[in-house]
Order: C-alpha cells, then sequence, then structure tokens
C-alpha cells in the first residue's frame, strides 16, 4: 500500500492547479530587441512580427507539458472582439490556424516558465492587456492578468505593411529623433533644426491619447482599433487629429498677423513641448501652427508609432482650390499683387510628409512613399485630412487613386495664369508651366545635408513625359467632373491658349517671346534682417529697335500662404533701350521703410510691371525676398558623457540698430533636456552681443542635436543650433 500511496499522493501533488505568483515582461531585454529602449526601459513596448520573451514564475510546483494547458489572451480597445482581431486566444501548445498569435515555450525552470509571444505583422497598434488562462488535469482554470503591453509598427519585419529594407533609412526615418525642416524661398534654402522628441517621456502615451481622440474612434471605438493594423488608416487618422478643424485636435492653424493668445508658428522649434501642452490642458488644440509645424509633429507621431516618416519641403507651392491646375495671381498696373477672389495662391513654401507603406489598396506599383499632409487646406471625404498619396501616382499623373492625390499633384504641378486688371478688366499677362513645384526637400540620411527629391514627383519641367503627364492628370480630373464629356488625348484641342493649362505643341507664353524685351531683379547684398535692401532691376532689349520702357515698381509684405499686405515701398522708372542694349536700374528699400510693415514670415515681393510706349503688352518680373537673421552660436563646454554635468554656452545677439524688449532664450534637445529650458533676457540694447551658460545632464547616450530660439518684441525666431555626441 505504501508504494501506491505514494503515487497517489504524487498524482494529487501534479492535478494542484499551477500558480503563477509572479510574471517578468522581460521589458529591458524585450525593448532593446525591438527598438523601443530609447522610449523605456520599465515598460514593455514591442513591435508586430517580432517575437518577445516573457517568464512565469509559479508559487507551488514546475510547469508540466501535457498536464498543463497554458492559453493566453490579447486585448485591445474597450470592446475586445475574436472577430475584429482585437482579441486573440492563442494556446502554448500551439494549434496551427487557430490564431494569428503565437506562443511557444522557451525554457522551463524549477518554479518558472519562460515563453516567447509574437503578435502577427497585421496585428492593430496600441495598448493591450495580457492574459493567461491555466487549464491543469483534474484542477481548477485559473486566470490571471499578466501586464500591459504596447504593439508598434515594425519597419524591421519583412512581413509588416511598413516594412524598409534599408537599416540606414530605418535609423534616420523611425529613430532619429531631431532633423532639420527646410524653409525660405527657392533662391535661399535655409535648414531650420527641429527636435521631434518622439522617444521622450510619455510622448507614447500622448499619440495613444491621439488616436482615441479622434472622430473614429468616438463614433465607432470597437471599428477603429480593428482598422489600427493598417498604416493607410492609422494615416488618415493621424493627419487629421494634428490640426483642430473638425475635432480636438492638436494644433490651431493661424496665417494671420495676430498671434498674441498663443505662440507664434515661427517660435516653436519642436515637438514635444506641443504635444505635452495638449494633453496637460486636457486635449486643447494648442496655439498656434502653420504648415510646418503641423508636419513636424506628424513627424513625431508617426515615428513613435514606427511608420518611417521624413518631413518634405516643397518651394513654389500650388494651392488650387477649384481643381483646374491653373493657380491665377491678380496684378494692378503698379505691378502689386492683389487679394485673389478665388482663394488660388502659390505658398512660398509649403511643408508635407512622407510615410512608407505598402498599398494594396492600389494596383501594383504604387507602395513606397506617401505624401501625408496634415495642414487643413482642403476637406477629404468630409475631414481636413491629406493622404495618403502615392508619390509614384503623383509622379505617374494617376490623379484618381486614393487618396487627395489629384490635391498633391496640383501641389507639385500646376501651371501659373498672372493677369493684368485694370479698368474693370482682367487682361492675360503670361502664363508659367514651371513655377509651381521647385526644390522639393528633404534632410539626408544619417547627414546634415539637403536630398533634392524633385524627380520623385514630376518629370523634368519641360519635357514631352512632364506635358504628357500634365495633360493624362488634367483629363482625368475633368473626367471625374463631367463623366463622357471628355475627349482622348490624341483628338485635337480646339480650345484657345489663353484657357488652356498647356497643350503638346505649344510652349508656355513668356512675356519676352512678344515685347522682346526681358526685365530681371538681381541683389546686390544678402538680404540680412535690420540692414537695407538694394537691388537693381536689369532690362535687356533682344530686339533690333529702340524700345521705350515705363516700369513701375513696388514691394510689400507677403503672409507665408502668400496673402499680399499693402504695399509701403512703390517706385518708377523710365528706360529707353537701343537694339540689344541692357541696362541697370539701382533701387534701395530702407530699413524704417519696411520694418514696421513686415510680417513675422519675413517675406518682402518685390515686383515690376514695365510696358513699352504704343504698345499693349506688358512685362511682369516678380522676386520673393526672406530677410536673414544671424543664428545663435550653441558651444559646448568640455566632454558630453551620460549622468555627468554639461556645461552649454550659448551666444547670441540684437541684429537690429534699434532695441529690443521681452527677450526670451528657449533651449531644448532630447536627451540633453527633460524640458524646454526659458530664461527671460529681458532688454537687448541695439546690436548688442550676450552669452550664457546652461547646466544640464545628458540622460542619454548616442548623436543628439541641441536647438535654440531667441525671440523679442521686434522679432520671434532667431535660431541656431549644434550636434553633439553624448558617451558612455
Amino acid at each position: 500500500m505504501g508504494e501506491w500511496l505514494g503515487v497517489a499522493v504524487q498524482a494529487r501533488g501534479f492535478s494542484e492547479g499551477l500558480e503563477v505568483a509572479l510574471t517578468d515582461l522581460q521589458s529591458s531585454w524585450n525593448n532593446v530587441q525591438h527598438h523601443t529602449d530609447e522610449i523605456s526601459s520599465s515598460r514593455l513596448l514591442v513591435r508586430r512580427g517580432q517575437a518577445f520573451n516573457i517568464t512565469l514564475y509559479s508559487r507551488n510546483r514546475a510547469f508540466q507539458p501535457g498536464l498543463d494547458n497554458i492559453i493566453f489572451v490579447t486585448e485591445t480597445g474597450p470592446l475586445p472582439d475574436l472577430s475584429k482581431g482585437t482579441r486573440a486566444v492563442f494556446s502554448l501548445e500551439g494549434h496551427p490556424g487557430s490564431s494569428p498569435w503565437i506562443a511557444s515555450l522557451q525554457t522551463i525552470g524549477a518554479n518558472s516558465l519562460e515563453v516567447s509571444l509574437c503578435a502577427p505583422p497585421m496585428a492593430a497598434v496600441g495598448r493591450y492587456l495580457l492574459k493567461v488562462h491555466i487549464k491543469s488535469l483534474q484542477g481548477p482554470v485559473t486566470a490571471y492578468k499578466l501586464g500591459e503591453f504596447i504593439l508598434l509598427f515594425n519597419p524591421w519585419c519583412p512581413e509588416d505593411a511598413v516594412y524598409l529594407e534599408s537599416e540606414p533609412q530605418r535609423q534616420e526615418y523611425v529613430m532619429n529623433d531631431y532633423g532639420f525642416i527646410y524653409q525660405g524661398n527657392k533662391n535661399w534654402i535655409r535648414p531650420c533644426p527641429w527636435n521631434y522628441g518622439q522617444f521622450e517621456e510619455n510622448i507614447i502615451d500622448i499619440c495613444l491619447e491621439l488616436l482615441d481622440k479622434s472622430l473614429n474612434f468616438q463614433i465607432d471605438p470597437a471599428t477603429d482599433c480593428a482598422l489600427r493594423g493598417s498604416p493607410v488608416y492609422i494615416s488618415r487618422v493621424v493627419s487629421a487629429m494634428i490640426n483642430s478643424n473638425d475635432d480636438n485636435g492638436v494644433l490651431n492653424g493661424n496665417w494671420g498677423e495676430n498671434y498674441s493668445d498663443g505662440t507664434n508658428p515661427t517660435e516653436w522649434m519642436g515637438s514635444v513641448a506641443i504635444l505635452k501642452q495638449w494633453h496637460a490642458t486636457g486635449c486643447q488644440p494648442v496655439r498656434y501652427g502653420q504648415c510646418w509645424v503641423f508636419a513636424a509633429v506628424t513627424c513625431t507621431v508617426m515615428r513613435c508609432l514606427g511608420i518611417p516618416t521624413r518631413v518634405i519641403t516643397n518651394f513654389n507651392s500650388g494651392h488650387d482650390t477649384d481643381g483646374n491646375l491653373i493657380i491665377d495671381e491678380y496684378y494692378d498696373n503698379t505691378g502689386r499683387i492683389l487679394e485673389n477672389k478665388k482663394k488660388d495662391s502659390v505658398w512660398n513654401f509649403h511643408v508635407w510628409n512622407e510615410c512608407w507603406m505598402a498599398r494594396n489598396d492600389l494596383p501594383p506599383g504604387f507602395g513606397g512613399w506617401q505624401v501625408l499632409d496634415a495642414t487643413p487646406q482642403e476637406t477629404s471625404n468630409g475631414l481636413y485630412c491629406c493622404g495618403p498619396a502615392s508619390v509614384r501616382a503623383i509622379k505617374e499623373g494617376e490623379v484618381d487613386l486614393n487618396y487627395d492625390t489629384a490635391f498633391a499633384f496640383s501641389m507639385v504641378n500646376a501651371d501659373c495664369m498672372a493677369w493684368l486688371v485694370f479698368g474693370g478688366k482682367e487682361q492675360k499677362l503670361h502664363q508659367d508651366t514651371s513655377t509651381v513645384g521647385n526644390f522639393i526637400s528633404t534632410k539626408s540620411i544619417q547627414s546634415d545635408e539637403r536630398d533634392d527629391i524633385t524627380e520623385n514627383y514630376k518629370y523634368r519641367e519641360g519635357s514631352l513625359q512632364e506635358r504628357q503627364v500634365f495633360l493624362k492628370a488634367l483629363q482625368k480630373l475633368k473626367a471625374g467632373r463631367s463623366p463622357g464629356s471628355l475627349r482622348t488625348e490624341s483628338q485635337p484641342r480646339s480650345v484657345p491658349l489663353s484657357d488652356s493649362p498647356r497643350s503638346l505643341a505649344t510652349p508656355s507664353l513668356q512675356p519676352s517671346d512678344v515685347v522682346q524685351v526681358s526685365l530681371k531683379f538681381q541683389l546686390l547684398d544678402s538680404p540680412d534682417m535690420g540692414q537695407d535692401i538694394r537691388f537693381v532691376l536689369l532690362a535687356l532689349n533682344m530686339s533690333p529697335q529702340f524700345k521705350d520702357l515705363r516700369v513701375n515698381l513696388s514691394a510689400q509684405s507677403l503672409l507665408h500662404d502668400g496673402s499680399p499686405l499693402l504695399p509701403f515701398w512703390q517706385d518708377t522708372a523710365f528706360i529707353t533701350l537701343s537694339p540689344e542694349e541692357a541696362k541697370t536700374y539701382p533701387c534701395k528699400i530702407t530699413y524704417s521703410q519696411y520694418s514696421q510693415y513686415l510680417s513675422t514670415d519675413k517675406l518682402i515681393r518685390i515686383s515690376a510691371l514695365g510696358e513699352e510706349k504704343n504698345s499693349p503688352e506688358k512685362i511682369l518680373v516678380k522676386k520673393i525676398i526672406t530677410l536673414a537673421y544671424p543664428s545663435i552660436v550653441i558651444n559646448v563646454l568640455g566632454a558630453a558623457i551620460v549622468n555627468q554635468p554639461l556645461s552649454i554656452q550659448v551666444v547670441f545677439s540684437n541684429p537690429l540698430s534699434e532695441q529690443v524688449e521681452d527677450c526670451v532664450l528657449t533651449v531644448e534637445g532630447s536627451g540633453l533636456f527633460r524640458r524646454q529650458q526659458r530664461v527671460l533676457i529681458g532688454v537687448l540694447k541695439p546690436h548688442h552681443r550676450a552669452s550664457l551658460t546652461l547646466e544640464t545632464i545628458p540622460f542619454k547616450s548616442g548623436q543628439r542635436q541641441i536647438q535654440a530660439n531667441l525671440r523679442s518684441n521686434k522679432f520671434k525666431d532667431i535660431k541656431g543650433y549644434t550636434n553633439v555626441y553624448i558617451g558612455l
């Protein structure tokens, strides 16, 4: 009997339910493997399509394969549902096909069990609850909540829709937490430093909160969470949520001149302060943003979620409100640009994002980089969002492909038509086919240089291919508006040139083709803020006849979106040109003339409207000048070591010949400062140069960037940056 008793006791011991006393989510180790250790080492953040390990510690005995059946449950969203994929139930035994989630046994210890779990590469991203059900032979079923984890997109996983093959590209477009946004104008492109800070404290939580505040989630949370596995869906939600036009989005846009109840968009130099302010105020939109701020915050959110993203600047960006691929500009006889009646405009520059993803919703070949534009310009399916629009579709004129490809096409490839408004009539001055869409720029991979990616968006200006694509896009747009009314491309076009955006045979009508006189502006000095602007008007007679010209010149400030302010300088030149003669007419706009009329965008548009004596033809020439500030200089004093005190010297100056007040210096940098440093400087005398030293303790190693901004009552955005490597 003794032997049998022993067996019975032993059998009864094994029939006890396996009790879990403790779970180790191995956050620190898993996060390193999943490239999320920059976010946290204490919370589990993993990427889909890639295994992660957890250890279960039992209270009473060892795990026995065959006797203990361990079933894992993952749930996301407020209404987890097996049929929607927001709840998964999968066994350690691994019954193939029962669930796309996988659990496999790694090692068994005396009182521990290490298990590998893997989310499918199309799983919804977001916050998950992990539970376990243990069913032991003859024992009761016990259930435990093991903990929470966050699941992200995985550009390292070939089966994930956001897979990016190149490791340098992944490092730049997912892992890099700083960069440059290109501003200025096409003749003077300058990098503006930006702190994306996607791995800073609480940013991942704010990004997930942003998804939960979307209208889609508010209306149908179960479906919204189920769709979060799609980068196309997520990008549309984020695009709508960064602006606040339809919802409690992150930023209020303001393209006026009054920012007194918020922050001037030019003052921002990082996304972290914006996202944290939005969260801290109960998701009240932050005042204010313009295009580069919308794009920069979008970049932060998308990189944080794991979707490769970059920031793109398009110089001379078209905003075609009526979808005819023509942007009309109106001038009076003094050469000044008038407020546009149709609200078409050419923005000095416009900034959007590109996100990398497969497009299984489109025909093959249109995956890769997709345009996403969070700046609220036009609605898309009833909401202010734009994209994702395939960059390749834009280049090929496939403007009927989802989403918003036609609008994106017009931003880089519309025609400009200039009109003279005089005596209640409109006279066509000229049509320009190459003004819109220049020097499309983004930061280079693992370098501070600028990459020109214009060829990704359009064929070479003036080439036959480019014109064929333009006509294809125009026909598709017309077909969309009035089905059945279109001719095919091979049929002759009976529309006169003045109404036709382009014809394959006819080059664009330039003023010099008609009057044989060309006008051109040329700056004599770098246009620095506080200095006089000196330039000349070059007039060239290319004909064998004498020419008598009257030229009306004017200067006016522009807002960033191309809206003109009233002229503050005007002049009239009378120029007589012999055959084939060139002459220069010198011009000067003094600081006192422009200072009080300048908007914070620091844009001045000079224009000249020339007319020849006894001829109805007019010549229009224009130039945009962006006034420059001297940069802030940042010096790192000594070696930068993680967790060691570091001194940083900031040198700045007042560039103006007048005293400025209310000066505030702001300094930030991910991995170096846990929050923005704001120093009240007060008054700076004319041309006064000053410096101060800040102390900090870097808390992250690797390549980092420090950004600084100086504002006052006279200027808002004197900026500077320096890169610094933080050693271990």
